[in-house]
Parts: structure tokens; sequence; C-alpha cells
């Protein structure tokens, strides 16, 4: 193939239809297809032997961690697979046996494979050298590993500022390579460290902090058994976390009730049919007592609606408040009830859209309880009122005084295995002057001082060409973020662009003018080096640390340990000019962990007590401590609705995952807990909104946003009627990326607004 410019490559890929077959979503989740489907799934990526060596290790004691979502792992495993038909999907994309090699890269150009299916680039197999993309050139080359870190160091020096470089982080990185990575980069001179938390729960993150003190949630795995209520909002576990559904049964034996509110009926929350269990094979659990099909974005109307009738029955007869632990440990409580009294029932119901009755149950139900769990993920976080919906949640919780007790509190439901962990040891844009002062002491180097870009405003920055280098440690950038042309346009502004990746995505093919690709071992592989097998940490979900042990030969005997990459390109660029001994971390992960536990509490012992099932971080809201908060109390807060002024032709869209990806991860194309086959091109509209605009099932239909009068547009789309809130659109990403602005994020945590852009449909 002839050089062409690389202007000409597709920034979304095909738009081709696949062949949808529609069909009845089922009335469960899990059980024996779940089963057929992960074996299936094991069986094409990796084949019997290596499927037998990686999920009989799978998230057990001292074995491998599994690199999707980060739900807890139990203290007591179980020895037929302590994993879900989701996580079974990940260990095979990450051990599959297809390769992308340096051939495959002289046969495929970039512009060839950015016009496929993201589903087709991740198919593609795992990479097994370190590649370069020349300027000009449109083919990936071989590059020495020696020559990449230099290339690198060289563009980093160039720049007239350390500022203008990014440096990402994905959640899928080890707490070694991720406080490593951190310490990299405020050595070199920036706060530059956006990472995929900043598009997903800072919204969780910054609520929790202001109201409890902490930006992580209060419960352990073991309190769903204890729990009275455990509320489900904004999330559907039976496809994100599947295992979290364990924990949903077992508090129902226990006998306890299960809220779930939520836009979409989703079969997880329906019935769950553990296949761990001959009774639930057979018969399985209904888990949700009361279902509220909310209107998008309208969680902080029903929360209030809740409130207002808890409120009422408190005033009746007493009892339902706990205002021992109000007056106690909490602040602010009095303008709460005063600003319920603004609102009218009737305003409320109209804006939430649930229905009166089962309102009625939902408040009887928690008026009698004060163990209650209310669980969370992006279906709050992704608006522009997202911190609003938590601190909504947590006035819920501190006027039932729900939290640091037993079988109550909050969770936050991460999604990547170890977002939570980036975090804790160190990777965020903020300044924080207690940390600076405890890297200064142990490393003799003063930290930046200047706050750092995010997400959005990293994005923003490369696309003004005020960032020139663009680095990620792991992740799919350019998939993964919002406004998806802007968002190309950005990093093709960029000098350069580097990926530390285990296998190819599209923010390699949409690139700066030298691009390059660092391949990296994956969570299943073996991690050998000088005699030794190493292992690394992470932090799940609830705030436990341990281990993770690789138990495959790696893809390629060219790949490299994440540490041992930031290890290196450390070194390449100081030279012998710094006052930390970069090479040694990168060979002794040890040393890494005793360095964590000097700069941050709650690490003491670190190697040791991260084995068998390790130990929980400190969380003074478990502990129902607030004493470090302004006043030493718990903050309640006043939280408006939100206000989205629909034109009379506009929708309400919020971006989805089908049940066969994680994140931006296609396994397949399939939605089988909704009756979507074969296609992810669909929206879903309520069957009466389709018939107002004339629309007939599998109609091909555009979805347009339109937001300062810049219009962006979603193609090629196949109508699909649903049970959903009539005004409401629901479609996958990151196909809708597209659509959403990239200056359009939540107040205070800037996470982009996801699950909530107004769109309109035309018809092709």
């Amino acid at each position: 193939m002839s050089k062409q410019d690389r202007r000409d490559v597709a920034v979304e890929g095909s738009k081709a239809f696949t062949g949808i077959r529609l069909a009845a979503a089922p009335s469960y989740a899990a059980g024996l297809p779940a089963v057929k489907v992960a074996l299936d799934h094991a069986m094409k990526e990796m084949g019997l032997a290596r499927s037998v060596a990686t999920l009989s290790k799978l998230n057990q004691v001292e074995g491998i961690d599994c690199p999707g979502c980060a739900w807890p792992d139990p203290k007591k495993r179980s020895s037929l697979g302590e994993f879900c038909e989701n996580g079974v999907k990940a260990i095979a994309e990450e051990a599959t046996t297809q390769r992308v090699t340096p051939k495959f890269f002289e046969e495929h150009s970039v512009i060839e494979m950015s016009r496929w299916t993201d589903y087709q680039i991740g198919k593609s197999g795992r990479l097994t050298h370190p590649m370069i993309l020349r300027p000009g050139s449109i083919h990936y080359e071989p590059i020495e590993w020696r020559e990449a870190f230099e290339l690198i160091a060289r563009q980093l020096h160039d720049l007239d500022d350390p500022n203008e470089a990014v440096f990402y982080t994905s959640g899928r990185s080890s707490n070694e390579a991720a406080f490593l990575y951190g310490l990299f980069i405020r050595a070199y001179g920036t706060n530059n460290m956006p990472d995929c938390s900043n598009m997903c729960h800072e919204s969780s993150g910054a609520a929790l902090g202001e109201t409890l003190g902490i930006g992580k949630g209060s419960v352990t795995l073991e309190d769903f058994e204890d729990a009275e209520v455990v509320m489900v909002i904004g999330q559907n576990p039976g496809t994100n976390h599947p295992r979290m559904l364990s924990a949903l049964q077992k508090c129902k034996e226990r006998g306890g009730k299960v809220i779930s509110i939520n836009p979409l009926e989703e079969a997880g929350l329906v019935r769950f049919k553990n296949p761990q269990e001959l009774s639930g094979v057979l018969k399985g659990t209904a888990l949700t007592d009361v279902h509220l099909q909310v209107k998008i974005n309208q969680d902080v109307a029903l929360l209030k609606l809740i409130m207002k009738g808890l409120a009422t029955l408190e005033n009746q007869h007493g009892g339902v408040f706990d205002w021992d632990f109000i007056r106690a440990k909490t602040q602010g409580v009095e303008e709460v009830l005063s600003d319920l009294d603004r609102y009218s029932e009737e305003e409320l119901l109209a804006l939430s859209g649930v229905s009166k009755q089962k309102l009625d149950e939902v408040i009887v139900l928690l008026a009698q309880k004060k163990r209650i769990i209310i669980c969370w993920a992006m279906g709050l976080t992704q608006h522009k009122n997202g911190v609003d919906n938590i601190k909504e949640c947590v006035n819920l919780l501190l006027l039932k005084g729900s939290i640091g007790i037993i079988g109550g509190g909050t969770c936050p439901v991460r999604g990547h295995s170890n977002v939570q962990g980036d975090r804790t040891v160190g990777i965020m844009h903020h300044v924080s002057p207690k940390l600076n002062a405890s890297i200064e002491k142990a490393f003799g180097f003063q930290p930046p001082n200047k706050e750092g870009l995010d997400t959005v405003h990293a994005i923003k920055a490369m696309h003004e060409g005020k960032a020139k280098v663009f680095v990620a440690l792991g992740g799919n950038f350019l998939s993964a973020a919002s406004d998806t042309h802007y968002t190309a346009e950005a990093l093709q502004r960029c000098e350069m662009t580097v990926s530390i990746s285990t296998k190819l995505n599209r923010t390699h093919l949409v690139t700066g003018k030298t691009a390059l690709i660092l391949p990296t071992l994956g969570r299943t592989e073996k991690d050998h080096k000088n005699g030794e097998n190493r292992y690394v940490t992470v932090e799940n979900s609830m705030g436990r640390v341990h281990q993770s042990h690789g138990r495959l030969d790696p893809a390629s005997d060219q790949l490299m340990s994440e540490p041992e990459i930031i290890a290196q390109l450390a070194s390449a660029y100081f030279k012998k000019d710094s006052p930390v001994d970069w090479q040694q971390f990168g060979t002794d992960y040890g040393l890494i962990r005793e360095k964590i536990a000097e700069v941050f509490s709650g690490f003491e012992d670190y190697s040791q007590r991260s084995g068998q099932s390790g130990f929980d971080l400190p969380n003074h809201a478990r502990q129902g401590d607030f004493s470090k908060m302004p006043e030493g109390r718990a903050r309640f807060s006043v939280c408006g609705l939100p206000r989205h002024e629909l034109d009379e032709e506009e929708f309400l869209l919020m971006t989805i995952r089908s049940h066969d990806q994680f994140n931006t991860t296609i396994y397949g194309l399939d939605d089988r807990y909704r009756g979507i086959y074969n296609e992810r091109r669909v929206v879903l509209i309520h069957e009466s909104d389709a018939k107002k605009l004339g629309l007939q099932k599998l109609d091909k239909v555009d979805l347009v946003s339109c937001y300062d009068g810049v219009e962006r547009r979603a193609e090629d789309f196949l109508i699909v009627p649903y049970n959903i809130p009539q005004g409401n659109l629901a479609a996958y990403f990151p196909e809708t990326n597209v659509l959403i602005p990239h200056d359009q994020y939540a107040d205070k945590s800037h996470t982009p607004i996801s699950k909530s852009v107004k769109v309109r449909i035309e018809k092709k």
C-alpha cells in the first residue's frame, strides 16, 4: 500500500450493520447459559490447557486478580471457581493465543485498521514487540526497547515546560506501577495525571470527600450479609459486576430487601441463578423487591420524594430518623429538611416518572430499617449534577444513621480492577501538600505545586497545542473519552503519543506525529526476573489490598512489566541526575512497596500483609468517625434539581454497555440480557416515542446532539422499541461517545455527561 496522509484515518471505524437478531430478554441472569458462554469464550481464545491454568487460579488466594471489575473477593473462596461470565471473558481477552507481531503491522496499515470496528481491532490479539509509527508513515515498524526509551526521553527534554506533557493512567495498572509512574511524573515536573476515574467515578470521590471526608465507600463485602436493605441505583450489576449478584443473594437469604432504581429493568436484578448451587441453577433467587423505573437523571427528584415521605412519617410517629446519630455526628440537617418543603410531591413525581404505589412501598420499607447500603455506578456519576446525585444518597443514609454501622453505608461500585488503588497511591492531578511533603522526605526532591490537568482539560490542552506529548499507562483513551472527533484531533496535534498496552486498540491508530506502542505483561502472565517470580498488588472496590500472581508464560519474550517500563523510561530521562535509583525499582517490587508504606499511612508491613486475603486500608467513615471533617461532623448537602430544558424534538440519551463488553473492550456482538444479538449500532426507545416519530422497529436513523451551536452526529443506528421511560433513549458506548461534548461535564468532578446527553433522532 502506498503512503497516504494519516489524516485519512477513520476515527470511529466501520458503521456497517452486522445482521441484527432480536429476541425476548431473559427473566434471569447467570445460570447454565452464562457458564456455557463463558467456557465458549475461554476455549475459543485460550484453548483447554490455558483455560484450566488461568480459571483455576482466578481470584483465588495468591492467584490472578481478575483484570475486569473491582468487586471484592470473599474471604472464603469457592472451589468451583471464584469468577463470573464477564471475568472469564476479560481473562480470555488477555490470555488469547492470537498475536499482533511485526509482520501483522507490515500487512496492515493504520489506515486499514482504523476502518475496522473496535471489536475487530481488539480481536487481533496480544502485542508482542515495541513498535514505532514514524512521521509520515502509515505502518508501524519494530524498535528496540533502548531506542524507544531514548526517543521518548529526548522528546520530553525538548518540551519548553514539563506541563506540555500529559500522563494518563488506566485502572488496570497495579499499585506498584501506578506509584512508580506518579513518582516519575512528579520528578519530571508536572501534575498532569488524568486517569480513567476522571471519566467515571470522580463524582463519587468529590461527593464523598466533601460529605464524609473520604472519597471511598464505607462498606465491606461482609456488610451485605447483615444489610436490611440494599439500594442499587444507576447500575447494572448483572453485566458490569456479576459477582455482586452473589452478595445480593446472601442479603436476601438473610431476610434483606433489594430496591433497584434505574431507567431500565435489568435481568440481573430480577432473578439470579447462581451456577455454583444446584438450587440456584434450577430455581434461582428473585433479587429485586421493588423496582423504581426512574427517568434518566431524575435520581435527585426521586431521593427527595423518598426523604419527604420519610419526613412525613417521622413527624407523624417518630422513630424514622436517627436523631442521636444526626445530633452527635452531622451538620446541616435543618437546611436539608427545610429544602424538602420547597418541592411538592406532585412536581417530584412528574419529574421522576415513578409509580406512586411503588414509591410508597419503598418509603414504608426504609422507615422501618436502619442497616441500609446504597450502591451506585455511572448511572449517577456521569451527569452535570453527578456530584449532587451522590450527595443526595449520603443525605438519605445520614438521616437514617446508616453510615459507620455494620450492614450499612456507601458503596460506589468501581469498574476497572485497580482504579481505586491508582488514586490511593498517588495518581491524581490535584496537589496534596501532605503527599508532596512525604515524597520529598522519602525521595529527596520537591514535587510540583501547580495543579495538573484532568482528562477533559488534558484533551483541551492537546487540542489547543498547549500539550504536545501524551503517554498512556494502559487504556484505550480515544474510545473511552467523550467527543470522539475532538479527542482524535487533540491526539493528532501531539508531537508524540505513547501507549503502554497489552492489546491493539483504536488509540494506537489515531496518533501524534510519532507514535510508540510499548507492549507489557498482562495480569495473567508470569513476571520473572533474576530467578524470582514477582507479584503485584491491587486495591478492590471496598479498600482491601491484596496480591496478584501471574501464572501463564508471557505472550512474547519481548514484553516488559509496567514497573520495568516506567523505571527504564525514568532512567533514560534522568540518566544519573536524580536522587532516585529508578533501576532498582524496576527490578525489586518489594522496594516499591516499602516506599509506598513510607509515603502513605495504612501500608505498614505492606508485602507481608498483602498475602492471603490481604488487608483493609484505614477508613474513618466505616468506623463512623468524622473528626477530621470541618467541625468534626459529616455534612448534609442541599442539592438542586437538574434542569435539562429539552426542546420538543429532543430526547435524553444515556450511553450503556452491552453484556458482551467491559468498558471499551468488546468481547462480542450480543447483548443477551436485553435480547439483542449480533449488532451494536442500536438505539433503545419507548414504543410510543417511536410511533410519535413515525419510526418502525429496525428503521435506520442518525442521532444528533447540538450544544452551543455545534452539531455532533452518530450515524446509522437501528431503532429497537424497549421498556424505557418516555423521552429517554439508550445506546452503547463507545459508538455514541461522538455525541458527548468535550466541554459538558459534572460540576466539581469534571466527569463527562455520558448518561444525560440531549439528542434528536433523524430518520435516514
